[in-house]
């Protein structure tokens, strides 16, 4: 195994630079994770996955004992309160805090499950901003005493125009944002474009005691303050959607430069393009807009998600498609098999970091091109099959596919039937055709088992005839839907 140059797409300079970390025995990188009020939907797991892959990379090329990873839950919002506020009133027992902690907590949980589900490791460190409180005051008061920031009506706001680089990451001027649908108007702010550093609190809604009252903080001050805290004041790698490039991570550069000058705060800074469905922005109105919670609850895998949320660069706009999700199924049904295959002739793939496959790596080490990389695993797979007994091509294969986070290869039969189902809405599984396909042949009609044999394969399905009546079936790719279906 070659250690890989890694070569990363920075936002602030819009190049492809290499990555040199700032000590490479201590390997930072902050990513902006959930506001805790709901379930986490497709467009809040592509961050997930798309840094989890980033992160594995970081810890095979410098050692998981030098990668520290923080991404962080927001767990003080409005919609939050909102929630909360909505169950108070519905008649749930608890005072609106106890109410409060208890929704976080419980979204917490689920999206832990919904991200273990996708094969994403846990980053070593995920703050809630409300254990944080006191380092975003202790900031605020800085900004205050440096000029960069003043109250007005219990407020505390940036003062943008402080910062002279303001606009560099996101490429827009200051005057060119002022009619901006993001910037907040409003009639105690100096200037259109300063931003809440922190707000009043009344009866009903939690806050906390602060020199400007009791209150609770705006949103961008939160990631400044637990990555200074988690990861200091200049790290590596600051990482999101591209939904958050302005103005969140504009306001996050803008308050960490002025609170500490000295200090590079993050030096590359990475951004995935959004979800769409079907080729449409997805959303709640249009009805395309779901959570990762439905797609498991509709038996799609979650490495079947993890696949199709791969299968696109990080930095072009993703597409969710049944023929997708149809495709990363076969796919990974076809790398089960042949896994069960080689266990059945007594050889078991031995997973280890130094068979990773060079030229696999060297694709994800190139800005994460898991396209490229995908490739060649499909490569890797195909010299496995031929290869025979080839313990050395096999582990490679294998040892890639655990890197990429693919280790269970194992969705079920009825994972399988869904996404094509859901792709020819709503024909019976494959496994009904299988199963008539055994039905003749186990009562001798054998032309008009040829037949249907002839026809499965004419469709794409890949069969396996076992001398004992059994059969076993595999579908790849190019399965055509239309002769699958006129089959019924």
């Amino acid at each position: 195994m070659t250690r890989p140059v890694i070569r990363l797409r920075n936002s602030l300079t819009r190049g492809v630079e290499e990555f040199e970390p700032l000590d490479p025995d201590n390997v930072r990188m902050y990513v902006c994770g959930p506001t805790v009020y709901d379930r986490a939907h497709l467009g809040n797991a592509r961050p997930v996955v798309v840094f989890d892959v980033l992160f594995r990379l970081l810890r095979h090329v410098y050692g998981a004992e030098h990668v520290t990873y923080v991404r962080n839950f927001t767990d003080v919002d409005d919609k939050i309160n909102a929630e909360a506020l909505r169950r108070q009133k519905a008649g749930a027992k608890g005072s609106l805090e106890e109410l409060i902690r208890a929704r976080t907590e419980e979204t917490i949980a689920w999206y832990h499950a919904d991200m273990d589900a996708l094969g994403a490791l846990r980053p070593t460190h995920e703050p809630r901003a409300t254990e944080y409180i006191g380092q975003m005051i202790a900031m605020i008061a800085g900004l205050i005493a440096g000029g960069h920031a003043y109250e007005a009506e219990g407020h505390v706001l940036f003062r943008v125009r402080s910062y002279r680089d303001y606009g560099a990451l996101s490429g827009r001027s200051v005057d060119d944002m002022i009619s901006g649908a993001r910037v907040e108007v409003a009639p105690f702010k100096e200037d259109p474009l300063d931003f809440v550093l922190w707000k009043p609190s009344d009866a009903e809604l939690p806050g906390w005691d602060s020199p400007w009252g009791r209150g609770r903080p705006g949103w961008h001050i939160e990631c400044s303050a637990m990555s200074r805290e988690l990861l200091g004041e200049s790290f590596d790698i600051h990482g999101g959607g591209i939904d958050l490039q302005f103005p969140h991570h504009e306001n996050e550069i803008a308050q960490s430069h002025c609170a500490h000058p000295e200090a590079a705060f993050a030096r590359y800074w990475l951004h995935n393009e959004m979800v769409m469905v079907d080729g449409k922005k997805m959303s709640k109105s249009l009805g395309n807009f779901f959570t990762v919670r439905d797609l498991l609850d509709k038996n799609i895998d979650g490495e079947v998600i993890r696949l199709v949320l791969l299968m696109t660069h990080y930095r072009r706009p993703m597409d969710w498609t049944e023929a997708k999700v149809q495709q990363a199924t076969a796919i990974i049904s076809h790398w089960g098999t042949l896994r069960r295959r080689l266990e059945k002739i007594s050889i078991k793939p031995q997973i280890d970091p130094s068979f990773v496959d060079d030229e696999f790596l060297a694709a994800i080490a190139d800005d994460l091109n898991l396209p490229q990389a995908l490739t060649r695993l499909g490569r890797l797979k195909m010299d496995a099959e031929l290869s025979g007994s080839d313990q050395a091509t096999i582990d490679s294969f294998f040892s890639s596919l655990a890197f990429l986070g693919f280790e269970n290869l194992a969705p079920s039969r009825a994972a399988i039937s869904a996404a094509v189902e859901a792709a020819i809405g709503g024909v019976e599984r494959i496994g009904v055709l299988v199963e008539r396909l055994k039905s003749l042949r186990a009562a001798k009609s054998w032309a008009e088992a040829d037949s249907l044999r002839d026809s499965l394969v004419g469709a794409g399905l890949k069969l396996q005839m076992g001398k004992g009546g059994e059969i076993d079936w595999e579908y790849s790719p190019d399965l055509d839907l239309k002769k699958l279906k006129a089959l019924e």
